[in-house]
């Protein structure tokens, strides 16, 4: 039976011609990374781009506002520069190399001339309690101001989607979805409140929390469900039967 309360959380189905090529797709993770190609660098995307794969990329803010490519808050992991990335300005975060790699941080903008339209772009915006996301929101859709590309944004903060529905509607828009207790959304009510709120059209799904009675009901209405992280032969066969597209890495591509 289709999970009925999604008539009250979402206001109608997406639209078939916005988010079809959403399925269409297989997206690297962080970009096609591996030994010597860090995560989210302009590398691990052209091999992405090389070996037909879609793009998924994260999106931190510097402290000039610029929308810059790294997963984490704070540049240590990556780059063995203590500190916060929003603490640096563009200019100075693209003189940081990745560990043991050429490779420097860039920018949103620079991934999108670099892909050129020919593959897909997932941008998912960082956003945590407290943050100013709307000020991210911005950056990123000034980046893609005359992107002709597929691309489509989405974040664990319903805030994100919503701003965009209103301010920038041109990119597909979604909301991330995870069910442990380390996220946003581990309790029903969480992911009720979080869905009525983003009004998304499409949702990226944990793929440990597949399936689901909404996960199941989400597709039935009309909504993509990517999901992440698909990292084992395993989870590509679950993906295949209960995901539209598997956002993938490491032994994870089909």
């Amino acid at each position: 039976m289709p999970y009925r309360a999604l008539d009250r959380l979402l206001t109608a189905s997406p639209d078939p011609a916005r988010v079809g090529w959403l399925h269409d797709w297989t997206y690297a993770h962080r970009g096609l990374h591996s030994d010597g190609v860090p995560e989210n660098s302009l590398a691990a995307f052209a091999g992405a781009i090389a070996a037909g794969y879609g793009i998924e990329c994260d999106i931190q803010r510097s402290r000039d506002g610029e929308a810059m490519l790294l997963h984490d808050w704070e540049l240590e992991r990556l780059t063995g520069v203590s500190g916060p990335l929003a603490a640096h300005d563009a200019q100075d975060l693209a003189q940081i190399a990745f560990l043991d790699s050429e490779h420097r941080i860039a920018r949103l903008a620079d991934l999108l001339e670099l892909v050129a339209g020919q593959v897909p772009v997932l941008i998912e915006i960082k956003s945590r309690a407290g943050y100013d996301v709307k000020r991210s929101c911005r950056a990123v859709a000034r980046a893609l101001e005359g992107y002709r590309g597929a691309a489509a944004v989405m974040s664990f903060d319903p805030r994100v989607p919503k701003w965009f529905a209103k301010h920038a509607p041109k990119p597909v828009r979604g909301l991330v979805i995870k069910e442990t207790d380390d996220g946003p959304t581990p309790r029903r009510w969480q992911r009720h409140l979080a869905l009525w709120h983003a009004q998304p059209e499409f949702v990226a799904y944990d793929i440990r929390a597949l399936p689901n009675p909404l996960s199941t009901s989400l597709r039935a209405r009309g909504f993509p469900l990517p999901s992440w992280t698909v990292d084992t032969p395993e989870k590509a066969r679950h993906a295949a039967l209960h995901a539209d597209a598997p956002i993938a890495e490491g032994e994870g591509f089909a």
